[in-house]
């Protein structure tokens, strides 16, 4: 067999005596993947991420959760449990979901319309759906 490099395919690899070989994980580095759209896979998982729509009560449902919310005013020293059920809007996009929260009552903030729980948690009024305490047992 004879080609035209049969002259030096038998010679030495020829290292230089100024830069030293690079490394089998830095010349291996060179062929990774490159994303030439950085980000775009995280705003194509934002765009994927579903949201619920806020449910608008009606009027009867309204007048139950005043009437709740009343019978809680008059138990508020007493802090009592309740599980909340309420919309949490969604900080970038439309919509929200819905969350269930549980804790002690520890007043209610008239003046920003939230219920402010024990824990921390401050809930707006406008955005609860569900009440439900031992309070109203076997009231509605």
């Amino acid at each position: 067999m004879s080609g035209p490099y049969d002259d030096i395919i038998q010679l030495p690899h020829p290292t230089s005596a100024r830069h030293p070989r690079m490394s089998l994980s830095n010349r291996a580095a060179q062929f990774s993947p490159f994303a030439a759209l950085s980000g775009h896979s995280a705003a194509l998982a934002e765009t994927a991420r579903l949201t619920d729509q806020q449910i608008e009560l009606s009027d009867d449902d309204k007048a139950v959760l005043d009437q709740k919310q009343r019978i809680l005013l008059g138990h508020i020293n007493e802090h009592p449990e309740i599980m909340v059920t309420w919309f949490q809007p969604d900080e970038k996009k439309d919509g929200g979901q819905y969350i269930t929260t549980t804790g002690r009552l520890k007043r209610f903030d008239e003046s920003a319309c939230m219920l402010l729980l024990k824990d921390g948690s401050n809930i707006p009024i406008s955005h609860i759906i569900g009440l439900e305490s031992a309070y109203f047992e076997g009231l509605f």
